[in-house]
């Protein structure tokens, strides 16, 4: 019997699949997909059509803006190549345009093989069905067991976090930054992690999508601690894009600053795909929000706090990195 073909035009269904032991029958992925490292090599079927690793997050923002207007893909599928890769199962999403191909896209490529594929919609707003994408991947895999075994363990370790949290006299005021310039609130997933993990932020939208928001209404939020995650980003990609954010008034009067509460975070790994890491992101919030409470023992490469001297508030401020473990 041969093995299930499968091509994932998203991270997170790349992450899913590897870990239910499919990694070996992913045939194809998207340019993106770099996590686990057994996916390094694999053929490319996905691309950006921008060059966003050249481009700020203005002009980011302004260009997708523009494409979709347009009524313009943000992805350009190799069509030629899924023709000769000649998938069982395609693993995609309606969720967000610019996380992935759009149903539009993905329609058009199928109406090219002549063999048609199983299509999973994988488009989760919370972490439940976060949870149930992976219960509909392995249903589809013949890997059951091992979806359950991995959301029953995923459950255990945020209700673990939760308890914690449940009983703590004071939930700070958050916020986490979605994108910086323009600025965006979180949204989906991302609000209920924060509520796990013992913060409250009340811009976020809680299994809706982000948003604009204004500069403002950070201001009178006055979050006593700043998470900063731009989707699509890594570690190293955020504390680049941070000192835009200095020059925004009333910056050095928010809490999170003046505490020295400002943490730039690996977004890609823990926040921003909805795949099995979201869990992992969970427990690093809680340790960010609670740091008397939790330990941090993942990746050093996970986050950097910035911290702020008084000279630097009063004039241009120069951020300094201090490591991810505290």
């Amino acid at each position: 019997m041969t093995s299930t073909r499968i091509v994932s035009f998203l991270p997170s269904a790349t992450e899913m699949a590897c870990a239910l032991g499919l990694g070996d029958q992913l045939v194809g992925i998207t340019h993106e997909c770099d996590y686990p490292s057994e996916v390094k090599g694999k053929p490319i079927v996905v691309r950006n059509v921008l060059p966003i690793e050249k481009m700020s997050q203005t002009e980011i923002d302004a260009a997708v803006t523009q494409r979709m207007r347009d009524g313009l893909s943000l992805y350009q599928v190799d069509e030629e190549l899924l023709q000769e890769l000649a998938p069982d199962i395609i693993l995609t999403q309606d969720l967000c345009q610019v996380c992935a191909p759009s149903g539009n896209e993905v329609t058009q490529a199928l109406n090219l093989l002549p063999k048609k594929p199983q299509i999973l919609w994988l488009t989760p707003k919370s972490l439940e069905e976060i949870f149930d994408n992976l219960r509909e991947l392995g249903q589809a895999t013949g890997r059951v067991k091992a979806a359950e075994e991995l959301i029953a363990a995923g459950r255990v370790r945020l209700e673990k976090v939760a308890s914690v949290t449940r009983t703590l006299p004071q939930r700070p005021r958050v916020f986490c930054m979605e994108w910086l310039d323009p600025v965006y609130c979180s949204g989906h997933w991302m609000p209920e992690m924060v509520e796990i993990a013992g913060g409250v932020d009340s811009l976020a939208r809680k299994g809706a999508d982000s948003v604009r928001i204004l500069w403002n209404d950070v201001l009178e939020w006055a979050p006593e601690i700043l998470i900063i995650t731009p989707c699509g980003f890594n570690l190293g990609q955020v504390v680049e894009q941070t000192p835009q954010l200095f020059n925004n008034p009333g910056w050095s009067d928010l809490p999170a600053v003046g505490n020295g509460r400002v943490y730039a975070v690996d977004a890609n790994s823990y926040f921003a795909r909805p795949g099995p890491r979201v869990v992992e992101g969970t427990e690093l919030l809680a340790h960010l929000i609670h740091p008397e409470v939790f330990e941090w023992e993942g990746s050093r490469e996970a986050f950097q706090r910035i911290e702020f001297s008084n000279a630097d508030l009063r004039a241009s401020p120069s951020p300094v990195f201090l490591e991810g473990r505290q």
